[in-house]
């Protein structure tokens, strides 16, 4: 199948079989999407936890809104911002682009320079925004990559950031839940399964401009 037939048999599993489990080859094809995903001038303010244990699962489940997709799922990714993108996060980039890249300061100083300061007179709360538009674009790529995989997956904005945050101590990591991604194998009786994708035609979604 092409790239848009996998994405028209997508949809948002509302019943995992917890009896099992994706592999690791698999699951770390998400970590190297998630790694690869495109972010604001690449400086990756973003972090995904994986959770696999049960018991952790089964303690977000209230977090949750009763939702058992988080803990009938294989592994539950939780997408986070950073709380803050600092200067030492910024400099971190510009010294692993020089290893890497193998190019000198002089070449890349301007722009060091330029982006401190452009980050600087963000402000804390910009800054954060910023960190948040990046895991939506993450999301969307991990997204895309289960479509094309055939791993079933369940995007939630649907819970508590503070009670997330306080089962699994991103506090302390200084991140911000924004999305929770259970993935895995759908239940045999998912009640979404085979239902027609809901979705407006194109004349109503793209405007040309010639």
């Amino acid at each position: 199948m092409n790239i848009i037939q996998h994405l028209e048999k997508r949809y948002a599993c509302k019943k995992f079989d917890p009896t099992k489990k994706i592999g690791q080859i698999t699951l770390g094809l998400l970590k190297e999407t998630f790694r690869l995903t495109a972010t604001s001038y690449g400086l990756q303010p973003i972090k995904m936890i994986i959770v696999e244990n049960k018991e952790l699962q089964e303690q977000l489940v209230p977090c949750s809104f009763g939702q058992r997709q988080v803990t009938d799922c294989s592994h539950l990714l939780v997408l986070c911002a950073q709380n803050e993108t600092t200067s030492e996060d910024i400099n971190a980039y510009f010294d692993l682009e020089k290893s890497m890249r193998n190019i000198s300061e002089e070449i890349i100083g301007k722009f060091r320079n330029q982006l401190l300061e452009i980050y600087n007179g963000y402000g804390p709360e910009k800054r954060k925004q910023s960190a948040v538009c990046q895991v939506y674009i993450a999301l969307g790529k991990l997204l895309t990559l289960c479509a094309v995989e055939g791993i079933d997956s369940c995007p939630m904005e649907g819970f508590i950031p503070e009670k997330v945050s306080e089962v699994l101590k991103l506090e302390e990591l200084e991140l911000t839940p924004i999305v929770m991604l259970p993935v895995g194998i759908r239940a045999s009786d998912d009640i979404m399964y085979g239902k027609q994708k809901v979705r407006k035609p194109l004349i109503d979604m793209i405007i040309e401009m010639n």
